[in-house]
């Protein structure tokens, strides 16, 4: 039995002004041919399909597209909603899939069971059981109680989560004693859980209050399939937990990073996970210097570049000169020979309260809508408790723009 780990496809993304549609669409022909080659019996994609709630038409083309091109493979597929996906746009064509060999998960179930699913190897026997975890919302797990502390709400939320976790390990489990079976267990989940590593391009979720959610408190499986962290990671716990990240870099943080699936095979009781490089579809650069080391920085970034390709790039200049008012006209003079895009030219930003005070020179553009928060909450004299409620409100609020955009 063979599986693909993927997430945070993010289809639909613009960054900084520019498509993906060319990127996503080369990942899911490359996707589509490693299935094939590598015999895959079932993929994972654990949550952000999309990249907004209301994708464009384009981006859902490519999610069609991609779920026909896979079924000459009869290979299954099952999709779990993130923070960033619409439940209402992933179940208009939820029973359709279903002859399709997808399965889509756009929230948690009333009926438990309906999160189970039994992943079959090439010759149709049961091979693994799936619970299939999409992102929860408090709203899915809680009834909103009067009178509760942020610290009462989170503890709630953190103990709901890990219930619905136990329970549907208990039902995996007993659908193995009941069919006399030693199946795999894999979970998923769409959720920030401690002790990770973040890029610039994750939109914080709280679920609720809930910040982060303890390892520990997953239950035993053999395999936890994780999404929202852009950066691929297995987590120091019992169980093996991992974050695929994300196939195509969405922030300029994450350009170096060699992105990846991971790929789980289980046979004879063994379990064995190794990673799956997915090649880079468009070359990303930050670059930080003084204005003098643009051209050599730029030239030497750019002798890499394929023959054709053009490199997205990102500047951020020294304090020195963060000062001209022509620095845009300077820096754009300086690469009109060279196969490159300036997507974002910043000013480096001083180092003082703890990096949330910026220089004069930056513009609100540059920052993003957490920094801006936590700049504004730095003026006022607020408790340790204080700030971390209007925080927690602060989320909710950003986390319900996000699901209306």
């Amino acid at each position: 039995m063979r599986i693909l780990h993927t997430s945070d496809w993010h289809l639909g993304q613009h960054f900084i002004g520019r498509s993906r549609a060319a990127e996503h669409q080369a990942f899911l022909h490359w996707l589509v041919a490693q299935v094939t080659e590598l015999q895959i019996d079932a993929i994972i994609v654990a949550g952000d399909i999309f990249d907004t709630a209301t994708p464009p038409s384009y981006a859902r083309e490519l999610y069609n597209r991609f779920i026909g091109a896979l079924q000459s493979s009869r290979c299954q597929l099952v999709i779990l909603a993130g923070n960033h996906d619409a439940a209402a746009v992933l179940n208009e064509s939820k029973n359709l899939l279903q002859y399709l060999n997808t399965r889509v998960f756009a929230g948690s179930s009333a009926e438990l069971s309906e999160q189970l699913v039994l992943l079959k190897d090439q010759q149709q026997q049961p091979a693994a059981l799936l619970c299939a975890v999409p992102f929860l919302r408090a709203r899915d797990l809680l009834q909103s109680l009067g009178g509760q502390s942020a610290a009462d709400k989170q503890q709630s939320l953190q103990q709901a989560i890990a219930e619905h976790y136990q329970q549907l390990y208990a039902l995996a489990q007993q659908y193995n004693r009941q069919h006399h079976l030693q199946l795999p267990i894999i979970m998923t989940g769409h959720l920030t859980t401690l002790g990770v590593s973040r890029s610039e391009s994750v939109r914080d979720i709280y679920i609720g209050t809930l910040e982060a959610f303890p390892a520990d408190a997953f239950p035993a499986a053999d395999y936890i399939a994780l999404g929202h962290i852009h950066q691929r990671q297995q987590l120091n716990a019992a169980s093996d937990i991992r974050y695929s990240g994300s196939p195509i870099a969405l922030s300029f943080d994450e350009a170096g990073q060699q992105k990846q699936l991971w790929l789980l095979e289980f046979a004879g009781g063994n379990k064995t996970v190794t990673s799956l490089a997915v090649p880079c579809f468009q070359a990303l650069c930050s670059i930080k210097t003084d204005l003098a080391g643009v051209p050599a920085k730029v030239q030497q970034a750019v002798s890499a570049l394929p023959a054709g390709e053009t490199l997205w790039l990102e500047l951020v200049i020294a304090e020195t000169d963060a000062y001209l008012s022509d620095l845009q006209q300077r820096v754009e003079q300086l690469l009109q020979d060279l196969p490159v895009e300036l997507l974002r030219l910043r000013r480096q930003r001083t180092n003082q309260a703890a990096g949330l005070t910026v220089t004069a020179q930056q513009s609100l553009a540059e920052l993003s809508a957490t920094e801006v928060w936590q700049a504004r909450l730095e003026t006022e004299s607020l408790s340790a408790e204080q700030q971390q409620q209007l925080t927690s409100l602060h989320q909710q609020v950003l986390e319900k723009v996000q699901e209306a955009q």
